[in-house]
């Protein structure tokens, strides 16, 4: 939960004197983490292969223009860059034989097998098993007799569950096929005494803090993000998500069967990733434009992310670019690669020659995740800004997707994303510089500021020193 048809690109200068630029690329290809294969043939086509010791899957194929803008060679490492991250591919000489094999329909169903590839997975790329609620050996072979026991596709979806929470996986998550879920039956879970309260969706409790908080809306054709002035002196932008941005022209039809956000995910599921991560950070910049022009009179701004769950971090550092006017380094990160990790990569915002370097006072809360945090931990690096309200959610890391031989998808956590000076806030949050103790629930949180939507909003303003 990050384009494509520079082909001038091959009358750069080739990386060798007989071969064009394009012809470099042909060959195998071994990501340094994340166990994806790259396949460049005949410098026109390209294939991903999803790979670990005991499987390799075909996940996507196309043309070579999809990927070229967004690949560099130096010497003997191809680097892909997907919006902040730059992935990086060593030559690999052969691939193994079960890419090519059109894999045994029975074992693509059994049970045992995809649990094993599930499990390799998990142990070549999880990067926090110190965090898992016990060793992963004896995890692994506990999980492992409930689908000996019964090799059904119910066993197998619970027991992949229920291994992710084990895992205390933040970003974990298992999809499997809609025909699964439409013969699935958990069992029934009596409602807790909690059920009996008020439930507020993020964007619901959002919307309510918008309208107590603005004397003046400037919002225009924004359900994304809202900005406009608590006074005369004091901007106030609330970011709601950091994705669903980008217009993919989804069909209507799609949207009332599956909803407008499933439909979202569908939609761009079938795009190439850069170039999805293109449109939406070029989709976040056209309101910026707009934002950043109506609150440039400000004396300080408030930017409000405590509702916001996360989306594409390329889009937190496309809005923070409009608050520094240097190109600055803001993060690290690495990513778990066999029994180490890869090199430490810098990550860096752009900044903008007209930016606001006023005053700064970005509002976070337990419910801020994700992309979300990675725009909170870069605020550290910024001068003018300062971060009001509670630590964040601790789920920093980049969801690495992988497919299933049974088709079924799933993610766990193989990124440790740090701060310049390499400590990391995975569980912990990124703290604050001003704090307010807000309740760690989800529920919890949203009812403690609809019953007071005027004390949260003195409450802000006295911390970022406009209100006594």
């Amino acid at each position: 939960m990050r384009k494509y048809y520079v082909l001038g690109l091959v009358l750069l200068v080739c990386f060798s004197c007989d071969r064009s630029p394009v012809d470099s690329l042909n060959g195998n290809w071994k990501s340094i983490g994340s166990g994806w294969l790259l396949q460049i043939q005949d410098s026109t086509n390209y294939s991903f292969f999803d790979i670990t010791e005991l499987s390799c899957l075909p996940t996507r194929e196309g043309p070579l223009s999809e990927l070229l803008t967004d690949l560099d060679l130096d010497n003997d490492t191809l680097s892909l860059r997907r919006g902040v991250i730059t992935y990086k591919f060593v030559p690999f000489k052969k691939l193994p034989e079960e890419c090519y094999a059109e894999l045994d329909p029975l074992r693509a169903e059994s049970a045992l097998y995809n649990f094993e590839v599930f499990s390799q997975t998990v142990k070549e790329h999880y990067a926090f098993m110190d965090s898992a609620a016990m060793p992963w050996d004896s995890l692994y072979n506990e999980q492992r007799n409930k689908i000996l026991y019964d090799p059904t596709d119910a066993t197998l979806y619970e027991t992949l569950e229920e291994t992710l929470e084990l895992l205390n996986d933040n970003h974990g998550f298992l999809e499997a096929s809609d025909s699964f879920y439409e013969s699935y039956q958990p069992e029934y879970e009596p409602e807790s005494e909690e059920a009996s309260l008020p439930e507020y969706g993020d964007f619901q409790v959002a919307a309510m803090v918008t309208d107590a908080f603005l004397e003046e809306d400037l919002t225009v054709d924004s359900p994304l993000i809202n900005w406009g002035k608590i006074n005369d002196s004091l901007g106030y932008i609330q970011i709601k998500a950091m994705w669903l941005f980008a217009d993919l022209d989804i069909p209507e039809e799609m949207i009332a069967e599956y909803g407008y956000v499933d439909a979202y995910v569908r939609t761009f599921q079938e795009l190439n990733e850069g170039d999805y991560i293109a449109r939406e950070v070029e989709a976040v910049s056209k309101i910026m434009d707009r934002v950043m022009e109506d609150l440039s009179d400000t004396q300080a701004i408030v930017i409000d992310v405590r509702f916001n769950g996360g989306g594409q971090d390329a889009v937190s550092f496309e809005i923070l670019s409009r608050f520094t006017d240097k190109k600055l380094q803001v993060a690290t990160q690495k990513l778990k690669a066999g029994d180490g990790f890869s090199p430490v990569l810098s990550l860096f915002i752009q900044g903008k020659p007209d930016a606001y370097l006023k005053p700064v006072f970005v509002l976070t809360s337990p419910q801020t995740g994700s992309a979300a945090e990675a725009f909170s931990i870069a605020t550290m690096a910024m001068d003018n800004i300062m971060r009001v309200g509670s630590p964040t959610s601790g789920a920093m890391s980049t969801a690495l997707e992988k497919a299933l031989p049974n088709g079924w998808h799933f993610a766990i956590s193989n990124e440790v994303y740090m701060d310049n000076s390499g400590k990391g806030y995975e569980y912990l949050g990124v703290p604050t510089d001003i704090d307010i103790p807000y309740p760690n629930g989800r529920q919890e949180f949203f009812r403690s500021v609809v019953n007071d939507l005027e004390g949260d909003k003195r409450t802000i303003l006295k911390a970022v020193g406009m209100q006594k």
